[in-house]
């Protein structure tokens, strides 16, 4: 049975004011175990609403579960996807606080920025050539659910747990780099904690972007010139603690930071 207009908008607000007031929530699924993936991504775009309403603006999208091992963990087929705008957006070196989050955790990425607009089903290939540069960015995640439990269902209805982000400043056409196999290491305090390459996202970046922009066509909407899209983490996340210093370095791409405040 579909849900009804009315109890979307009840579940959009009640994940947009978890979100908004660092409040955490008792994931949706409790309350409504049969909810559907297509319904959380209309209770994702509900919420979403809110946020614009009080004055953000939508500036790019975010992919998450890109690694293989992780979707055939969680039982699904393909990656999910969140919204990222204005209110997300942090310089590189920014300084956050941790008692504004809930569960915060760091991710390391490449993000891409749309040099023209994109949409249909394009292969990787062609949703490259629509790419006018790519950077290193690290992600901030923070699940809202309460004890940090949830469903794949109550992760995408809470906005694929998006929170911020911050894009290096070294900005490289896609044609200019081996963007298939970039190495990258994330640091905090000044130790290794994470290593990777942009190979685990998808098998390949421009992969993450296609898939992304024929899960959008699926609602008719697609991607804008200028918009910021974060193609998926490339290691496992990384909890946050107050003090924190993370350094991401990415092979030809430069290195991007962000603290910690208590």
């Amino acid at each position: 049975m579909a849900l009804s207009e009315e109890t979307i908008q009840s579940l959009a607000a009640k994940v947009d004011e978890a979100a908004r007031t660092t409040t955490p929530l008792v994931m949706l699924t409790a309350e409504i175990p049969e909810l559907t993936l297509d319904e959380a991504y209309t209770i994702q775009r509900a919420s979403m609403a809110r946020r614009f309403e009080r004055g953000e603006s939508l500036v790019g999208m975010k992919m998450g579960l890109t690694s293989r091992a992780k979707m055939e963990q969680m039982g699904v087929h393909e990656p999910i996807y969140g919204h990222l705008t204005s209110a997300m957006t942090l310089p590189d070196g920014a300084t956050i606080a941790h008692g504004d989050y809930c569960h915060p955790r760091v991710e390391p990425e490449i993000a891409f920025i749309m040099g023209e607009d994109l949409s249909g089903t394009p292969t990787p290939q062609e949703a490259l050539r629509a790419v006018s540069g790519v950077c290193g960015a690290l992600e901030i995640i923070d699940s809202r659910y309460k004890d940090f439990k949830f469903t794949l269902i109550d992760v995408v209805a809470d906005n694929a747990s998006s929170t911020g982000y911050v894009l290096g400043t070294k900005l490289k056409h896609p044609a200019t780099l081996e963007l298939g196999n970039l190495g990258m290491v994330m640091s905090v305090n000044g130790q290794v904690v994470e290593t990777g390459s942009s190979a685990a996202i998808l098998e390949h970046p421009a992969r993450s972007l296609a898939a992304l922009v024929k899960m959008l066509n699926a609602r008719g909407e697609g991607l804008k010139k200028g918009q910021v899209v974060l193609a998926g983490g490339a290691t496992k996340a990384v909890a946050l603690k107050p003090g924190d210093q993370v350094t991401l370095e990415v092979e030809g791409l430069g290195r991007v930071e962000l603290g910690v405040a208590g």
